[in-house]
């Protein structure tokens, strides 16, 4: 079954070899949150008013609080700054089915404070692309065990070599489902590791947050969007591919700043 990698109920994929990072030192990431504070899914702060992630965590303009700055989600550290969403903006072409244009634009309603903890991070030119191999960088706060589990209060993030779509859709692998706004990474390239068994007691695995940045060469350039099961060579992590809708999130940003200025 095809999953979606969200902070709900939903069973996630889950990446091999997580590790904590320093405190603060991933500055671009936020927390979406419900507004009763349970962390859902990650976004990435491409602006001091607005937050990119996947259309598919589009809980409703009144459900959500964004939260820059975090790294511990069970303790204060006075480093966070909290956001109320103005709007939401998915892709018009979002389609929940194939998980096609799985990207989504908040606009926050007050402008995040820059300083050292929270940054924004840059995007790739319209049609950039990547190199199989090219190694990058995903980061949240995903359940860390195949049984589920807590989410970890800490930040997490996973290195990850790109798969090109040509494996990705591979008979083998995701036959096909695989578009050209979407883009593959997997942490295990093993064929002979099964890291899904419920019986280790290791705590092996890391997933990545739906929404959540994939970083490569310091530009996001894709979302944590579906996979299937665990970390398996066969099936790596699906992701949005940012690069395929640079025009679309600047054409977005630009109309809304237009309209307001008309108005």
């Amino acid at each position: 079954t095809l999953i979606h990698l969200s902070g709900g109920p939903i069973i996630r994929m889950f990446q091999m070899g997580g590790y904590t990072p320093a405190p603060h030192s991933i500055k671009y990431i936020v927390s979406i949150q419900k507004t009763m504070g349970q962390h859902f899914c990650g976004g990435s702060l491409v602006n001091k008013y607005w937050v990119l992630t996947a259309a598919h965590c589009n809980m409703g303009v009144n459900e959500m609080v964004i939260v820059a700055g975090d790294f511990s989600l069970s303790r204060y550290e006075g480093t966070e700054q909290f956001f109320i969403p103005h709007l939401l903006i998915p892709h018009p072409q979002y389609n929940s089915i194939t998980n096609n244009n799985d990207i989504m634009l908040i606009k926050l309603r007050a402008p995040v404070y820059l300083n050292s903890y929270v940054t924004t991070v840059p995007l790739p030119r319209q049609g950039a692309s990547l190199a199989e191999g090219r190694v990058c960088r995903v980061s949240g706060w995903g359940f860390t065990s195949s049984s589920g589990g807590q989410i970890p209060s800490s930040l997490q993030t996973v290195k990850l070599p790109i798969v090109s779509t040509e494996k990705c859709n591979g008979t083998d692998s995701f036959n096909g489902n695989i578009t050209a706004n979407m883009l593959c990474a997997v942490s295990n390239t093993d064929f002979s590791i099964k890291p899904c068994r419920l019986s280790d007691s290791l705590v092996l695995l890391f997933q990545g947050d739906s929404g959540g940045p994939l970083v490569c060469e310091g530009r996001v350039y894709g979302l944590v969007s579906w996979g299937k099961g665990c970390a398996d060579a066969r099936y790596p992590g699906v992701y949005t591919a940012v690069s395929k809708f640079r025009s679309w999130i600047d054409n977005t940003i630009f109309s809304y700043y237009s309209r307001c200025t008309k108005n």
